[in-house]
């Protein structure tokens, strides 16, 4: 009997071994979304960042392989570290902001001399996080026409096959010389509808491809799957292809952004170990392969399992200008462009069993021999993958239990089970790390890289402003080791032009996560949510000394901020169940409030998941949000706010503004409203 306990209790020691290995490895392999890129690995250090200047240094020193030999080298010491290079990662990635009204169009270009007449003086954009910098979006306008990529099938019938066709069997039989009935086909499309004047409403003509599309003079980019295309709408009503992309396999397209009449594209590549390069990438009117000479990887070891390629690509011909390639992680990625640098960023899991065996001797030696904390050392330092130190540390642990009785056995496992517990919480900053990657847009070449602690939520985590990187961060949302930590933290970094760290506001909203985060020039806001929404104000223009200077509670959380005005900010989110929109004045950082809110009869409201949703008016004070039931016109004068019109029958999806009349795109149809009275004056069902 007492052989069989101690065998039982073998089996148990080795299961609970099992379960940790296996829980790391999971967080390890599919931790949520995570991606990366060329920057190096944060230093040992980062736990002690709990100070205003964290002592962090980050290893910001990169290089080019000099071979195919070089590459794999650097492969092979990544598995050796980090078990093929997946991590945790970022929550998701998110999207941008602001309407800008552009200046009148330049109508002489214009192919048609009838619009000339007509073109309107005020134009909405799409709502981007950078004035200036264009983001891909389903709904595009020139000021006369609107370019929108619909999700909804649209019925085409097919042409009838000149040949009979073939008998199939008898009961399912064809009559000799009877064509038989083709199935019709159901398919999205692109469509192009003459706005404006609004009198003249009318879809002029379809592009049978869909997805995210960027307007560039007469060219009409659209990212279509693994394909982008260029079109030429100088014609509208005859659109003609004029140059085609595609991804090569193992290729994903990450995200892209039109600036100063270039299309900057940022994609991924699966790594081969077997042959990691040359990286093919693009293949058409334009053929992309990076050598790897041509590659970036920082001096310090990072997870490694796919390459990113920023380009500059001519909307006009399809044509590639400059690229730029470095080595990261899969999954997950946060892009944030600014009018002078591209920031990409990735989040891992740093050693774990350097991790592992801090813990051990810090939190747990008295747990186990001095013999054992050596051993352990050794192993530490071992030129062998992961996956391998992690099996001599079972091999020496297993040894080590089973030299205990078993009340010893019971009290140690129980203890450990504790600090570790405790331990994870103390060093969570230490293990997730968010690396970056900057290139300068002048030569997209990489300017400098750096990381933080934690992980950014979406692209409005980052922003840069003179010359400094603000950065909005999560750590301790992710299960380590079996455990998760007991409060996760909520940190803002503010790093230098070499992407070293110089300033810091830590622990914000102690247990709870960020849902939005929002850089204005010198201050920053931000919610994180559990419970309740704290809403803080943030004091960053001293960078190295930035400052909480306000911080408001209210029910539910905000999960969009948008700026009103200089000293007024609007939040979407929900409470309860409900979508709440919500009117914040900050003109005294030090105590924010909400001036209003408005309690919709929505669930959801698309604004939520992309800002290219919502559309500002500041000529009209009014702003437009989608909803399930249809779109809703809020007013925001004199710090209230009012719905102003609602249209219901009508599956909204965007707005824009030409002159004085608001245009409701919705899958089912384009309703067109006059801002001075609200009433309907057109409309177009497709």
């Amino acid at each position: 009997m007492e052989s069989l306990q101690k065998s039982k209790k073998f089996w148990l020691v080795n299961l609970f071994l099992l379960f940790c290995f296996l829980a790391i490895v999971a967080i390890i392999k599919f931790g949520p979304n995570i991606l990366s890129k060329l920057p190096p690995s944060l230093s040992s250090s980062l736990p002690k960042i709990i100070s205003k200047k964290p002592s962090v240094k980050i290893a910001s020193e990169v290089a080019k392989f000099k071979s195919e030999e070089e590459f794999k080298k650097y492969l092979e010491k990544s598995e050796e570290t980090f078990e093929g290079g997946y991590g945790i990662a970022p929550m998701g990635l998110g999207m941008e902001e602001r309407a800008v009204t552009l200046e009148a169009p330049d109508i002489a270009a214009a192919p048609q001399a009838a619009e000339k007449a007509v073109a309107p003086e005020r134009v909405s954009e799409t709502t981007v996080q950078v004035a200036g910098i264009d983001e891909p979006d389903i709904v595009k306008t020139d000021g006369t026409k609107i370019y929108f990529s619909s999700d909804m099938p649209v019925f085409r019938s097919q042409p009838e096959p000149i040949e009979p066709m073939p008998l199939v069997d008898e009961k399912r039989a064809i009559a000799p010389g009877n064509p038989g009935i083709i199935p019709p086909r159901y398919e999205a499309e692109t469509k192009i509808v003459k706005a404006f004047p609004p009198a003249d409403l009318e879809k002029i003509a379809t592009i049978e491809k869909t997805g995210n599309l960027l307007l560039e003079d007469n060219i009409l980019v659209i990212f279509s799957n693994q394909d982008i295309y260029g079109f030429d709408v100088s014609d509208p009503k005859n659109p003609q292809q004029k140059w085609k992309l595609g991804l090569q396999t193992r290729n994903r397209l990450i995200t892209s952004r039109l600036y100063k009449g270039k299309i900057y594209l940022f994609t991924q590549t699966s790594v081969n170990s077997v042959r990691p390069c040359p990286i093919s990438v693009l293949e058409g009117s334009t053929n992309l392969t990076v050598k790897c000479i041509d590659i970036y990887h920082p001096i310090t070891s990072v997870p490694v399992d796919v390459a990113f390629t920023a380009m500059a690509l001519d909307p006009s011909s399809g044509s590639i200008d400059k690229t730029t390639s470095f080595v990261g992680s899969s999954s997950s990625s946060v892009v944030y462009m600014s009018q002078d640098n591209l920031f990409i960023t990735y989040t891992y899991t740093d050693d774990m069993i350097g991790f592992f065996y801090k813990l051990f001797k810090e939190e747990a030696s008295d747990l186990v021999s001095s013999d054992i904390i050596q051993r352990l050392e050794k192993i530490k330092d071992y030129d062998i993958s992961s996956r391998a130190k992690w099996i001599e540390i079972q091999t020496i642990l297993e040894e080590y239990k089973n030299s205990l009785d078993d009340d010893k056995r019971l009290k140690m496992e129980n203890e450990f089970t504790n600090r570790m517990s405790d331990f994870v919480q103390k060093n969570a900053r230490a293990l997730e790390k968010t690396g970056i990657a900057k290139i300068d847009l002048s030569d997209m070449e990489v300017a400098a890289t750096g990381g933080v602690p934690g992980r950014p939520l979406n692209q409005f985590s980052l922003d840069e402003y003179k010359g400094h990187l603000r950065m909005a961060t999560t750590t301790g949302q992710q299960w380590m080791f079996g455990v998760r930590p007991n409060e996760s933290v909520n940190d803002i970094y503010v790093l230098d032009k070499n992407l070293e760290t110089v300033g810091s506001v830590l622990d914000l909203g102690l247990g709870e996560r960020i849902y939005s985060a929002r850089f204005i020039e010198n201050k920053g806001y931000l919610v994180t949510f559990k419970q309740i929404d704290p809403f803080y104000v943030l004091d960053l223009s001293d960078p190295e000394n930035p400052e909480k200077k306000g911080e408001l509670k209210i029910p539910g959380y905000s999960s969009y901020l948008h700026p009103i005005t200089k000293d007024k900010i609007l939040g979407i989110g929900r409470e309860g169940q409900k979508v709440k929109v919500s009117l914040f004045d900050v003109s005294n950082p030090a105590n924010p409030t909400e001036l209003d809110k408005y309690m919709l009869n929505e669930y959801w409201s698309e604004v939520e998941s992309t800002h290219h949703a919502f559309l500002l008016d500041t000529k009209h004070q009014v702003f437009f949000l989608p909803g399930s039931q249809g779109g809703y016109v809020f007013s925001y004068k004199t710090d209230l706010l009012q719905l102003t019109k609602a249209v219901s029958d009508i599956r909204a999806k965007r707005a824009i503004y030409l002159d004085d009349y608001l245009y409701i795109v919705g899958e089912d149809k384009i309703a067109v409203l006059n801002e001075l009275d609200w009433e309907k004056v057109n409309e177009l069902e497709f």
